[in-house]
């Protein structure tokens, strides 16, 4: 799709002047043939000639203002030559006062507007241009010069404070449409997180069902087997909905962002020695200790372990350089905790730099009521330590 002409001339300001240095130097002809034979000045070549010279300037108005302004200041020796000053002059002075005046700051717009019409007055004072059909004095040209000067500085000004208005109108359009666009989303956020406590409710609602369900079933399952049938086809029917709940939960909690749900099972326990050989296969030796004997352990509880192996090991191959790792889990009747240290310099000290991954490991470990110590060792090295308290499952039912 082509652009339109007025776009083309926006977009090159110089073929743009250059059709309006034309434009005057038409507008000078057609006076110029209208104009008595006898009062034209001089051969009608010549004083084109001249009207063309006059107009250079309008042409570099914007693409070099300043030189533009030395340049029309320069064209007041013509009348000396000519013995009358061209229409394309007082034109030119006109638009570079205007130009000045609408696209620059006060001060270079008033500067240029004095060093265009100073040596014009000066000029009208000092050598008046001689008129065969009126005589005007000084006086009179100085006031007219004047008049054109103000008339066509207060018209650029004004065309600037009205340009300078609407570009913050529209500023102000743009920061009040991010903010509202932030407020929508913040309300969306809100609403999200009302729904998910709702929601949250509810799910925690139908668990304490069912675990009273099961409780029951479990005590008259021996001598009342249809009562502790049906309780559990209800356990099997809250179950089903405590589900759908959960999954609308997590699409509650889901961003815009954020990839649909990976229906792909979630790494445990049995994932760390995997993990470990990874990291041994990168670079970075590790030995894996297991203290005690691992139980049947809540799934939330064998990701957030998993996790913080994997933080804790992915920085390590950042930051300890060449080194040595160590990986201790330890599996205790009422805790678990995991311990990964290595032998290297660690994160670079001043950094002032908190990784996501710690935060999450600190959220993960928070979520199981556990503690979490992480930093240097006294002999070297860097320690990251979690102990969580943990309930193992099949305990109650043992």
């Amino acid at each position: 799709m082509t652009a339109g002409p007025k776009a083309l001339l926006r977009r090159h300001p110089l073929a743009a002047d250059v059709l309006l240095a034309v434009a005057v130097v038409l507008v000078d002809a057609v006076f110029v043939l209208l104009t008595p034979v006898h009062l034209r000045p001089g051969p009608l070549p010549a004083a084109m000639g001249w009207s063309v010279l006059c107009a250079a300037p309008v042409a570099l108005r914007r693409v070099a203002p300043w030189p533009a302004v030395v340049a029309a200041v320069a064209t007041l020796a013509v009348p000396a030559g000519l013995g009358q000053a061209p229409a394309t002059q007082s034109l030119a002075f006109m638009v570079l006062t205007y130009t000045m005046a609408a696209h620059h700051p006060a001060r270079p717009a008033a500067l240029s507007a004095v060093a265009l019409w100073t040596p014009v007055m000066v000029a009208n004072v000092l050598v008046p241009v001689a008129d065969a059909v009126f005589e005007v004095g000084p006086a009179y040209l100085v006031l007219n010069n004047l008049l054109v000067a103000v008339v066509a500085y207060a018209v650029g000004r004004a065309v600037h404070a009205r340009r300078a208005s609407t570009e913050a109108l529209r500023e102000r359009a743009r920061v009040a449409e991010q903010n509202q666009r932030s407020l929508a989303e913040q309300a969306v956020a809100d609403e999200r997180r009302r729904i998910a406590r709702e929601l949250h409710d509810v799910v925690a609602h139908h668990v304490s069902v069912m675990g009273v369900l099961a409780t029951g079933a479990r005590r008259v399952l021996r001598r009342d087997p249809d009562a502790a049938d049906e309780a559990i086809a209800t356990i099997e029917d809250t179950g089903r909905a405590t589900l759908r709940e959960l999954r609308r939960l997590l699409d509650v909690l889901r961003t815009d962002a954020e990839p649909a749900a990976d229906l792909s099972p979630q790494p445990g326990l049995a994932g760390i020695e995997g993990l470990v050989e990874q990291v041994r296969e990168a670079g970075l030796p590790v030995t894996l200790r297991v203290e005690g004997v691992p139980g049947s352990l809540e799934e939330g509880v064998a990701l957030t372990v998993y996790r913080i192996v994997q933080e804790a090991l992915t920085n390590a191959l950042k930051h300890a350089g060449k080194a040595t790792a160590v990986v201790r889990l330890t599996f205790g009747a009422a805790f678990l905790a995991v311990e990964v240290t290595d032998t290297g310099r660690g994160p670079v000290p001043g950094s002032g730099r908190t990784g996501h991954g710690l935060v999450g490991m600190r959220e993960r470990v928070g979520l199981y009521g556990g503690t979490l110590r992480i930093g240097a060792r006294p002999g070297g090295g860097y320690r990251v330590y979690a102990r969580i308290p943990v309930e193992q499952l099949g305990t109650a039912s043992a």
